[in-house]
């Protein structure tokens, strides 16, 4: 319940704070679905770079950690991005940009699994008439293995290949998603979130937690 409450302060202030000035945090493999020991690579894309951006993140280790203190290490000079070579379930939560000003970028929520399925959806919204495709795969085989998709608990639909693509998504299409791999496992489950705005302000669930709070989950348009 601790770090809900500093979720729904951190929306606050983001809400708040959203200017056409903002940086937005960028994932690099762009997945919000990481194995243990996977290498990612962390970046505030900025449009003002004097406002002195710094990653940060809420996990269950520490609430408002800078990249370097006792996670990642920054990439270079800058604090606005951050490599972690090794990830480890405990890097599990939500990730963000920060300016010495106050405002705060989009919150990306990352899942790292100690299981061996996971999958790969994407990190940001979606716009609505897009098409996103749905990758389920294990750590150690072809991630080309038949898997179940599934939405809010229900079947989706089986997939010969590993992968799912949801064409010219909508609103409905909006929610949250895990695959299954016969003889390998389950996903963790991670949230997507469709938008049919260019500009929004972005506040994510962590998916730590057994019961999320619906704001945390709503999409602000500003236009």
């Amino acid at each position: 319940m601790k770090e809900t409450s500093v979720l729904c302060l951190l929306f606050l202030i983001s809400l708040l704070s959203c200017t056409t000035n903002q940086a937005r945090l960028t994932v690099s493999p762009s997945s919000s679905q990481f194995f243990k020991l996977d290498f990612v690579s962390l970046s505030c894309e900025e449009d003002d770079s004097s406002a002195g951006w710094t990653l940060r993140r809420n996990t269950t280790e520490g609430q408002r950690t800078p990249c370097g203190d006792g996670w990642g290490k920054p990439a270079g000079s800058k604090k606005s991005s951050c490599n972690i070579s090794y990830m480890y379930p405990l890097d599990s939560g939500v990730y963000w940009c920060e300016s010495r000003e106050g405002p705060i970028s989009n919150m990306v929520n990352l899942t790292v699994t100690g299981g061996s399925v996971i999958l790969q959806s994407p990190v940001l919204p979606v716009m609505e008439g897009d098409d996103v495709t749905l990758l389920c795969k294990t750590k150690t085989t072809p991630s080309n293995l038949p898997a179940a998709f599934y939405k809010d608990g229900s079947l989706i639909r089986k997939q010969p290949t590993g992968h799912m693509t949801i064409q010219h998504v909508s609103r409905s299409d909006e929610g949250l998603y895990k695959c299954d791999i016969s003889g390998h496992g389950e996903s963790p489950s991670s949230w997507i979130t469709v938008t049919g705005d260019t500009l929004t302000c972005l506040c994510f669930c962590s998916f730590q937690h057994s019961q999320c709070d619906d704001n945390l989950m709503t999409v602000f348009a500003l236009f």
